[in-house]
């Protein structure tokens, strides 16, 4: 990821066959309340774990672009000290509309700290 919100949250991507995965290493950067994560790093992150995958499922179009219509995060327990992996899902891909939901965890990906869904307009 080379966006500058990326940089600043620390990101680096490991590759996936549909979407690559997210990780966010834990630091003083991301800090929320001692020893957690901030929730915004943990929005940030699954925002840009949706914009990944999609990049990834727009590839083969040349130079489509996408904006954000909506986002809704569900934060289910809090971040500890460790790394973070997040990776995303398009569940609809249409011709000016996509869905894309993401998943954030640190152990176990059965066991998320937060998820989210978002909507992107594309424009082709």
């Amino acid at each position: 990821m080379t966006a500058p919100y990326s940089e600043l949250l620390g990101l680096s991507e490991e590759p996936g066959e549909t979407a690559p995965t997210l990780v966010m290493e834990f630091g003083s950067h991301v800090l929320g309340r001692p020893g957690f994560l901030h929730g915004g790093a943990i929005g940030g992150l699954l925002e840009m774990a949706a914009v990944a995958a999609l990049k990834q499922a727009l590839a083969g179009e040349g130079d489509a672009r996408i904006k954000p219509i909506n986002l809704t995060v569900d934060y289910m327990r809090g971040g500890r000290d460790k790394p973070t992996r997040a990776r995303g899902v398009v569940t609809r891909l249409g011709n000016r509309v996509a869905n894309v939901e993401a998943t954030a965890w640190q152990d176990d990906p059965e066991r998320p700290i937060a998820a989210a869904r978002m909507n992107y307009l594309i424009a082709r």
